[in-house]
């Protein structure tokens, strides 16, 4: 038994913690309920790859199928439960084994003693009636063995006395043809239904040799699988002490990383109110350079204009004096042309200006107000505001790195206290002298297989030499047949009959006597075979295979009044367990783990063990301890907010917008000079010619020129700075300058207030969620380890191969062959008793008479 107590211990130090994560997952729950704000989830865990355990590969395969002799096992299964039809008796066999063995419960003791004395006189009435269709039986196969030899002596002193058809006379009768067909016909096919009879018992005798050759098939692929188990066990244990080292791996490699990690996360958390508060004042900074731009073309712009604008007017003036003049000449009196000088003399004031650009303030003073705001780099201020807030992971990595390094110990010694528990038990070597041990007992019983197969032989040649009994009385009948029908003559008288007629005659009667000598050894050996083998397939064979025969052993209080279960108190000492062979076998024959068929999780509880080593307290009370400070974050400086609060008041709100936006979309000139000039030639065109059309077209050449050289570069400067854009974006830029700036810097003191103020709960609420993902990853290879020896570890399908094959030997292979050769033998037997009815009648046709009939007329028939 040493050797299955080690095996047995084998595999307990890998149960799973369920109780103190249970703990945990309720701890959190209240925690939530206390405070909403922890309702955020935590991020799902990433899910570990340990591989797959190294699969045992068994090669019995415990099924058989009996072929074409099945049939002849159907039949005898049909004719047993015709015999007994009553169901398995478990609780009679139940009663009889707690009677027997003490197994009464302790109130059954306190039960008066008529009651117990009546439930004994009981229990014998209760086999008697489940046994009652083999009793009766057997009772006739009893009979049969009494009566035979009583009936033979009889019957051999009767026909010694002349009667029994000993008289050789033989009387007329008419129907005497119809009679002796009548009797060949019933004794031939009696004797081939004997054949039959003993073609059964024979097949079911070979199938004996047959099957006890394949014995050992699966003797030996079922010490193979014994020695795969025990080979195959302790690389499965070092695989699953071995992918520790996965979670371990994974749980470093994370603690390694927990700036990316965890203040990746807290910066995800507060980045909401923080990016965009300095996102704000980045969005500041690019106001200003995009206000210096505009200032400075609107500056520019504007100087050109007013330059221009002073040139433009003297020059159209100029023009227009000069026009007028032309106009006074005598020629443009005169009536023809008078008109058109007066239409030209009317247009002389759209000769002027239009926009006046002279009166537009400058923009000096609030150009160098936002030069003096941009001497700061605010927008190199805001970065570093970016960067200190982006640096929180490297900040939660330097202010933990003394807690990594204090994990990262714990985590190698709990590594080793994994390996050094591992191999406080001497697995290997156990297993190695089990292994042995198999061996030796695989050698032992090989020895046996010359001795088996010689009691085989022997118990081969005593069947065939029963069989060669009935064959023997089978002989006689078929040659008594066989002469008498072929020496027969119908014209011979009975006295007169052949010598092969008499022949057959007396080979019928020599196989009457082998069957009275013969039939009752054979039904004697018929009953208690049928005895024997019909309780056999009824009582064991049957409730193996419907698994009742498991339900009597798992019986509580079986054995003693104070032992509920048998297995465990039998394996462990413990019969409290709540184990039994039946749940066993189901779980064997799912060839799942041993650990879990024997539920040694009751005798070898290691959950204390892996909640000090794999997740204990003091790992817990380290991780828990995970502090960050986040105040040293700043998001912008002093001088970040003084240079807002100067650009706010740098007086780009107080320019007078409206007027330069008014100026700005007047027309440089009153009138197009260009159409002017147009106009001008054409009229030009309706005088005559001479010096009045020359001077107005000379006119017309100057206006144009001072178009181009003039009026076209105040245009392009307008166009070129932008001048209308610029204003525009002053405006909208200036509008609400100071609440705009007044409110980034609230933006930016409420982020700061959530970094140094309120960050203590998100980092809490993240280191947390941090942990919780550390912890998942051991939860993962505690859950790996218990599934594994549930479904994968030690999985002990041969044990329910070992059962389903002793079944298949015991039952299949033997007591079928045996209740199949007892049926055929049995129906031998009772088909003798109409054999030897026919076959004395049959021979009275066949033998040669002392005496006959004779009649006076001389006419006889003796057909």
């Amino acid at each position: 038994m040493l050797w299955t107590r080690w095996l047995v211990l084998l595999l307990w130090w890998g149960a799973t913690s369920a109780e103190q994560q249970a703990e945990e997952k309720e701890g959190q729950r209240a925690e939530v309920r206390a405070d909403p704000r922890r309702q955020r989830s935590p991020p799902p865990v990433e899910p570990l790859d340990f591989g797959f355990v190294p699969a045992a590969v068994y090669d019995t395969h415990a099924y058989y199928e009996p072929g074409t002799i099945g049939i002849l096992f159907h039949m005898v299964h049909a004719f047993l439960y015709m015999v007994q039809p009553n169901s398995f008796p478990k609780d009679l066999i139940v009663s009889i084994i707690q009677q027997n063995m003490g197994g009464i419960k302790v109130e059954e003791w306190r039960k008066p003693h008529s009651d117990c004395a009546l439930m004994n006189h009981l229990v014998p009435l209760q086999w008697i009636h489940y046994e009652s269709g083999f009793l009766i039986c057997a009772v006739f196969g009893v009979v049969f063995v009494v009566l035979t030899p009583i009936i033979a002596t009889c019957f051999c002193m009767c026909r010694c006395c002349d009667n029994c058809g000993g008289e050789m006379h033989q009387r007329q009768r008419k129907n005497a043809d119809c009679h002796r067909g009548f009797f060949t016909a019933s004794l031939i096919a009696t004797t081939i239904f004997i054949i039959l009879g003993v073609l059964v018992a024979y097949a079911a005798n070979h199938n004996i040799s047959t099957q006890i050759k394949s014995t050992r098939r699966l003797i030996n692929t079922n010490m193979r699988d014994l020695k795969t188990f025990a080979n195959n066990t302790p690389v499965q244990i070092d695989y699953l002490t071995a992918q520790y080292t996965t979670a371990k791996n994974k749980v470093l490699s994370d603690l390694d990383n927990i700036g990316p990690l965890l203040g990746a996360r807290i910066h995800s958390h507060l980045e909401k109110e923080v990016v965009p508060a300095l996102d704000g004042a980045l969005r500041m900074a690019g106001a200003m350079r995009e206000t210096k731009e505009a200032l400075e073309n609107v500056s520019s712009a504007l100087e050109i204009l007013q330059e221009g604008t002073g040139k433009l007017q003297a020059s159209l003036a100029g023009e227009r004096s000069s026009l007028s003049n032309t106009l006074s000449d005598p020629a443009c009196t005169n009536g023809a042309v008078s008109p058109t000088c007066n239409t030209i003399r009317s247009t002389l004031p759209q000769l002027g200006t239009n926009a006046d650009f002279s009166k537009l303030p400058n923009v000096n003073e609030a150009l160098t107000n936002i030069n003096t705001v941009l001497k700061i780099d605010l927008s190199n201020i805001v970065q570093k505001g970016y960067a200190s807030f982006n640096d929180t992971p490297a900040m939660v990595k330097e202010q933990t790195r003394n807690i990594v390094t204090g994990v990262k110990s714990m985590l190698d010694k709990i590594g080793n206290e994994i390996n050094g528990f591992s191999k406080m038990f001497p697995v290997e070597s156990s297993l190695a002298n089990f292994t042995i041990f198999l061996n030796e007992r695989h050698k032992f019983i090989e020895s046996f297989y010359p001795q088996v197969d010689q009691m085989d032989f022997y118990r081969w040649i005593a069947c065939v030499a029963v069989l060669c009994t009935v064959v023997l009385i089978l002989a006689f009948n078929m040659l008594g047949l066989l002469c008498g029908t072929c020496g027969y003559d119908k014209q011979a008288t009975p006295t007169t009959r052949g010598c092969l007629s008499n022949t057959g005659g007396n080979l019928l009667m020599a196989g009457v006597g082998f069957s009275f000598i013969f039939a009752w050894v054979l039904m004697g050996l018929v009953t208690t075979l049928f005895v024997v083998g019909g309780n056999v397939e009824k009582l064991i064979c049957e409730p193996l295979a419907n698994r009742q025969l498991f339900k009597i052993i798992d019986t509580p209080f079986l054995v003693h009044p104070e032992k509920r279960n048998f297995l465990p108190g039998m394996l462990f000492q413990n019969p409290n367990i709540d184990l039994t062979l039946g749940s066993m076998y189901r779980e064997c024959y799912e060839n799942n783990g041993l650990y879990h068929a024997l539920q040694l999780e009751n005798i070898f509880n290691i959950n204390s063990f892996l909640n000090r080593t794999v997740y204990n307290k003091d790992l817990a009370k380290v991780l828990e301890g995970v502090q960050v400070d986040l105040r040293d974050i700043m998001l912008l400086d002093q001088a970040g907010r003084d240079n807002l609060m100067n650009f706010a008041n740098s007086g780009v709100g107080e320019i007078d917008y409206p007027v330069y936006l008014a100026e700005v979309n007047k027309g440089v000139t009153i009138v197009d000079l260009l159409s002017f000039c147009s106009d001008l030639e054409d009229q030009a065109d309706q005088l005559p010619r001479g010096a009045l059309e020359n001077a107005l077209k000379g006119h017309a050449s100057r206006i144009r020129s001072i178009h181009r050289e003039q009026v076209v570069p105040m245009e392009q400067a307008m166009v070129r700075f932008t001048l209308s854009q610029g204003i525009k974006l002053l405006q909208k830029m200036s509008n609400d300058l100071p609440m705009k700036v007044t409110n980034i810097l609230s933006a930016i003191d409420a982020a700061e207030y959530l970094i140094t103020q309120n960050a203590s709960h998100v980092v809490k609420q993240e280191t947390k969620a941090f942990v919780h993902s550390l912890v998942g990853y051991f939860k993962q290879y505690t859950d790996w380890v218990k599934n594994s020896l549930s479904a994968e570890v030690a999985q002990c399908k041969p044990i329910s191969n070992m059962v389903d094959s002793m079944e298949i030997v015991g039952c299949s292979f033997i007591i079928d062959s045996v209740n199949t050769f007892w049926m055929g033998l049995g129906a031998c037997c009772i088909l003798l008793i109409p054999s030897i009815v026919f076959s004395v009648k049959l021979a009275k046709y066949y033998r040669r008479m002392d005496t006959e009939d004779v009649f006076e007329d001389g006419q006889e028939n003796w057909n």
